[in-house]
């Protein structure tokens, strides 16, 4: 594999370090980026997250950001992989903390888990989950057709009108757990914190 040059944008709302230490296991050259000009012009791009969807789009327009990965994932063709809230912010808008829109890189809401729908299981949804998705193809590449991944989370992305490829997970209701659209991915769950599952999925990533 080609060394790749991975930038993860640094927002002050991820698991950065963990992120980055992954990406330097298997291989790739990582930076950590602030700078909204670095980032327009960058090819692959990490978009981790942990925190409220509302904070983090008034912190990535506050920096520029946000007009930063749309130029370069829309414009300039570059494949971005968002991590948790960073898939999140993916989305069209979320519910968190009031209505907020979100990139908009895809046209997928993000709302609340309920108890209504979740029954006896608790908010957030945290630990290792079973994830289910339709080909052993793309960012699953060399996994079994249901595999565990780490996940911790309140809310999550809805599936209707994904148009490519995903993955989803049961906790009470089938959610959102993955998706690949064009240049475009998300995880829900936090693949840097997934063990071998997670490493494979983050090379595959790489090497797409």
């Amino acid at each position: 594999m080609n060394k790749p040059l991975v930038m993860v944008v640094d927002y002050g709302m991820g698991n950065i370090w963990s992120v980055i230490s992954a990406i330097k296991y298997l291989g790739g050259d990582v930076e950590l980026v602030s700078d909204p000009e670095v980032l327009a012009q960058s090819n692959i791009l990490v978009l981790p997250g942990v925190g409220s969807f509302r904070r983090g789009m008034q912190v990535l327009e506050e920096r520029g950001l946000d007009k930063a990965i749309i130029s370069a994932v829309l414009e300039r063709g570059a494949k971005i992989l968002g991590i948790c809230l960073g898939m999140q912010l993916l989305g069209s808008n979320g519910t968190e903390d009031g209505e907020t829109p979100g990139l908009g890189l895809v046209s997928n809401r993000v709302e609340s888990f309920t108890y209504q729908e979740l029954g006896n299981n608790k908010i957030p949804h945290v630990g290792f989950n079973s994830v289910r998705f339709r080909k052993s193809d793309g960012l699953f590449r060399g996994l079994p057709e249901s595999s565990d991944f780490y996940f911790n989370h309140a809310y999550h992305m809805l599936v209707d009108g994904v148009k490519g490829c995903y993955a989803t997970c049961s906790y009470g209701i089938d959610f959102l757990a993955a998706f690949e659209e064009g240049n475009i991915y998300g995880t829900q769950f936090h693949p840097e914190k997934s063990q071998t599952n997670g490493l494979i999925l983050l090379r595959n990533f790489l090497e797409i």
